[in-house]
């Protein structure tokens, strides 16, 4: 009955001694484990960090000195949307129009990210092909020039609707948003958006109309910062009366002549606001954009 007794008990404890080697093997391997996901993990990288100054400075100078023959863009237009470029960078901008400045906008914003969208197909696959890691959608517009006041009218009498200031551009009926963009494109906090198309010279071209809307509503409807919205030939009608209309005289804080620049607050700040301005008659006239 002992020797039973004595074989019942080193067998438990044989199985103890073995239960506990088994858990130190298990934690072992855990604990190797969760240090390697960790050092694997570990931020050895750094942030990104804006392009050095001096290399900046480089390609805004060469862009200068080539502007003349190869950019449709003013000297003063770039040197403004440079500035605010210098100030922002790294960052999120978005492009609308590919041009001469393309590869410039790119380069300045160094460790950021930049999205081109352009209304011509073809152009855009060329220019990805051209210059692998762009980034750049096209855009079917469905708006012309010759539409100007049937577009500013349905968008005014909607503007507590499907035209509101604040909302999900992916699931908007508004005519002048532009919905059919990649689906995470509408998930980024824009800091910056430039305006340079889609083209508008003439009555059959698509405006700008469309992207100055759907800029003041991604704008708006991010929480995090506010969002620099720089729009390039703003002496013509369109641009001027849409953007006053959208982007907002009282948001204005600098213009070059052709380039305006307004600066719109994310959803916080203009949540409870029932339209786009405070104030549609406001006439203050902005001082210029420094070089």
């Amino acid at each position: 009955m002992n020797s039973m007794s004595n074989a019942t008990v080193g067998s438990q404890r044989r199985m103890r001694a073995l239960a506990f080697i088994s858990f130190l093997a298990i934690a072992s391997l855990l604990t190797t484990t969760v240090l390697h996901f960790t050092s694997s993990s570990s931020p050895l990288c750094p942030l990104p960090s804006p392009l050095p100054p001096h290399l900046f400075d480089a390609l805004v100078h060469y862009a200068l000195v080539s502007n003349a023959s190869s950019s449709h863009m003013h000297s003063s237009d770039l040197l403004a949307i440079s500035a605010v470029l210098r100030r922002r960078t790294p960052c999120n901008l978005l492009v609308f129009g590919l041009g001469p400045e393309t590869l410039l906008w790119r380069a300045l914003n160094h460790g950021g990210r930049t999205v081109f969208l352009d209304e011509n197909e073809y152009f855009t696959s060329l220019f990805e092909q051209r210059h692998p890691g762009l980034e750049a959608y096209d855009v079917a517009y469905t708006t012309k020039v010759s539409e100007f006041s049937d577009l500013l009218s349905a968008v005014r009498a909607k503007v507590k609707g499907e035209c509101r200031p604040v909302q999900n551009l992916l699931f908007s009926d508004c005519r002048l948003a532009i919905n059919d963009l990649p689906n995470q494109l509408y998930d980024v906090a824009w800091d910056v958006i430039v305006i340079d198309g889609p083209s508008g010279y003439s009555p059959a071209s698509p405006g700008r109309a469309s992207a100055i809307f759907t800029a003041a509503v991604m704008a708006r409807s991010q929480a995090l910062r506010p969002t620099e919205v720089l729009v390039h030939d703003y002496e013509r009608e369109l641009e001027r009366v849409f953007s006053d209309e959208f982007l907002c005289a009282e948001n204005m804080v600098g213009t070059t002549g052709k380039l305006a620049h307004f600066v719109v607050q994310p959803n916080a700040a203009t949540a409870a606001a029932a339209d786009f301005c405070v104030n549609h008659s406001a006439t203050s006239s902005p001082a210029d954009i420094p070089p």
